[in-house]
């Protein structure tokens, strides 16, 4: 199963401030070990919201609303996207996390991903081949 563990976002990260070379260190060190076993599908760090955008969707309009965003505790400041066998796995990993225990808390979400399978008989035979076709020109256009 795929999850994506989502990194909340904090008053440091939405100052944008950086890690600082022991934390980039550990961090690596942390991706490079869910590399070795086949965990780790991707992952990134995000830029602080002021940054960013969004666009609400209502009443047959789309408003755009830029960023910061009020709740820093709501917002993703990074995340993974894992292969795992199961949630418990995932949770696992994930508590071996190089996030301070100390000081200023770290909240991290795992989420789990839709397959084709939970969509049933809604998910037809075109429509999953159509899927397969976007995700294969995806790969050819990003390597």
């Amino acid at each position: 199963m795929r999850v994506m563990v989502l990194v909340k976002a904090d008053d440091r990260t939405e100052a944008g401030q950086l890690p600082n070379e022991a934390e980039l260190t550990a961090m690596g060190q942390y991706n490079e070990e869910l590399v070795k076993a086949g965990i780790m599908i991707t992952g990134d760090g995000l830029h602080p919201s002021s940054k960013g955008a969004r666009v609400r969707f209502g009443g047959g309009k789309r408003a755009v609303i830029d960023g910061p965003f009020a709740e820093a505790k709501e917002l993703v400041a990074g995340y993974w996207i894992w292969e795992v066998k199961s949630l418990d796995e995932a949770v696992e990993w994930l508590k071996r996390a190089p996030f301070p225990t100390d000081g200023d808390s770290y909240e991290v979400e795992i989420r789990q991903v839709f397959e084709a399978e939970d969509f049933g008989e809604a998910y037809t035979t075109e429509l999953r081949d159509s899927e397969n076709r976007m995700r294969e020109t995806i790969a050819s256009q990003h390597g």
